[in-house]
């Protein structure tokens, strides 16, 4: 009797153990999002409950009730440099992200409380943004909560939260202009010179065209056989009327990339030239 007892709780005890190392998928999964923006990067995790048949806005979650923008623990947002969303400034460091979704508008909450769970624990005290955005109808019906950063351009991009039929895109700025400015001047002073970066610093963001000749034209000098800063030159002549001078460097360029095999820029300089006629 006592050797069918042992046996009993062997058993019991093995298949315990074997129940321990099953891991069941979590009901709604966790994504983590890094997306580099203008001179560092913002990280976004937030879990992702699917529909499942249910009514989502109105009904699941509420209108005009603070929503932890979820499942389970908040939505967090982390900055490792200074941005503006919806024209407020955030500093660098972590954040909630709440939201009150609305038939008509969204308002959109950034705030300190990051050790909350959902929205317990949420004080108005600790936010340091809020402001409305407009909703858009989906076409077609997301299971799934989804968000995504889109739009991204060097000084903007938007955070866009998808689900059921509803969408809504929140807006994200930061000023790396003047901070540019300040690292090219410098180094232009020093003895390697970044002739390169000043052209496009030049005429990407300070749209100054005869500062960017002038530092592409310099850039070539250092390096005669650069293709690529032979049609960027090209590209800045052409827009300062001077078409003359941008077939010549296309030309150029074409020739270099053709020596190269760098077939990229054969194509690129082929459909200039068709342009400039």
């Amino acid at each position: 009797m006592k050797k069918i007892i042992v046996s009993f709780l062997i058993a019991i005890a093995i298949t315990n153990s074997s129940f321990a190392q099953v891991k069941m998928p979590q009901p709604s999964s966790t994504q983590f999002i890094k997306q580099d923006f203008g001179m560092g990067n913002i990280e976004l995790t937030y879990s992702r409950p699917n529909a499942k048949g249910r009514k989502i806005f109105g009904d699941l979650v509420p209108f005009n009730k603070i929503w932890r923008t979820g499942a389970n623990a908040a939505t967090r947002l982390h900055f490792n440099d200074a941005v503006e969303i919806g024209g407020k400034k955030i500093d660098t460091g972590s954040y909630v992200l709440y939201t009150i979704p609305g038939i008509d508008n969204w308002e959109i909450i950034i705030n300190k409380g990051i050790n909350n769970w959902g929205t317990d624990g949420y004080k108005e005290a600790e936010d340091v943004a809020r402001f409305k955005v407009e909703p858009t109808k989906l076409k077609g019906k997301l299971e799934t909560l989804t968000m995504q950063f889109a739009d991204i351009k060097p000084e903007s991009c938007t955070l866009q939260i998808n689900w059921e039929k509803m969408g809504i895109s929140i807006p994200f700025t930061t000023n790396i202009k003047d901070r540019l400015r300040v690292q090219i001047e410098a180094a232009l002073q020093g003895d390697k010179k970044p002739f390169w970066q000043a052209a496009q610093f030049y005429n990407e963001y300070d749209k100054n065209l005869t500062k960017a000749l002038e530092n592409v034209s310099k850039g070539i000098e250092a390096s005669p056989k650069a293709y690529w800063m032979y049609i960027y030159k090209a590209k800045i002549q052409k827009e300062m009327g001077d078409i003359a001078g941008a077939k010549e460097s296309s030309m150029k360029s074409l020739a270099l990339a053709k020596e190269e095999k760098n077939e990229d820029y054969v194509k690129i300089n082929e459909e200039f030239l068709k342009k400039l006629k």
